[in-house]
């Protein structure tokens, strides 16, 4: 039997992270190549992608920059067919990429920035399950980690698209967990708060904003991205394969409240 922190390592699986340029995303997919995976990093600029998989190359490990925009369905088929060229197969899935553009009142929002939102947020994590799921079930194993948000399971005032998508990420993260474990396939999601990226910049530089959200959070801080790996690296190592349908928070207490 493998020592306990052998059963957190990767060597050996191959793992695809969407929306992997920045911010969480690129923490996410070096962290899976420091834990031995090779990565496929996928997102809609390719030039900073590329930078990406280049780090990770120096950390010895096998990786490939996609340009990929998780709303269309013909990038997203693409991923698969590219990551499966390269390596054969899929192992793990970060559905990471989401975008956070506006920050308005419901009754100011558009039906086009809605939509905008929710074919990212939402469809996109539907596409990389519906696309890539159905090849991990062919291969019947597969580990999914769905990047959510505390918006998902608590209210925040003028983000109701964010989080209407977030809030719909948990509930598919929950039923996959459930349709797909015969197969082998673990579906988790992880719950971050507010995080240090470019997503939050505005709130961030807004005073009040700011040290509203900092009250309100336990630890009296934002997150920050490379914070977010390890929750990843958990569940997408042997040393979580009897948890699926979780939703876990990274949150700095937020949720205990």
């Amino acid at each position: 039997m493998p020592g306990i922190l052998d059963r957190f390592r990767l060597g050996g699986k191959v793992a695809i992270v969407t929306g992997a340029s920045r911010g969480i995303g690129r923490s996410i997919a070096v962290g899976l190549a420091e834990a031995g995976a090779d990565v496929v990093a996928a997102s809609r600029t390719l030039t900073d992608v590329q930078a990406v998989a280049e780090e990770i190359a120096q950390l010895g490990r096998r990786s490939l920059a996609l340009k990929v925009d998780v709303s269309q369905q013909p990038d997203v088929e693409g991923l698969l067919q590219h990551t499966l060229e390269a390596f054969h197969r899929v192992d793990i899935l970060v559905n990471n990429a989401g975008i956070s553009p506006y920050y308005k009142s419901m009754h100011k929002m558009t039906k086009e920035e809605w939509d905008l939102i929710v074919s990212v947020n939402l469809t996109g994590v539907f596409l990389g399950c519906n696309i890539i799921g159905n090849e991990m079930i062919k291969q019947q194993q597969g580990k999914i980690i769905n990047i959510s948000s505390v918006g998902g399971e608590v209210a925040l005032p003028r983000l109701s698209a964010y989080s209407a998508c977030k809030g719909g990420i948990d509930q598919l993260t929950r039923t996959l967990a459930i349709e797909w474990a015969r197969y082998h396939v673990l579906v988790n999601a992880v719950l971050p708060a507010f995080i240090e990226t470019d997503m939050t910049t505005g709130l961030r530089v807004n005073d009040v904003l700011r040290e509203e959200i900092i009250s309100k959070t336990p630890l009296g801080r934002f997150g920050r991205p490379e914070e977010i790996i390890g929750a990843v690296v958990f569940l997408a190592s042997p040393a979580a394969d009897f948890i699926t349908g979780t939703c876990l928070n990274v949150d700095g207490g937020w949720m205990a409240q």
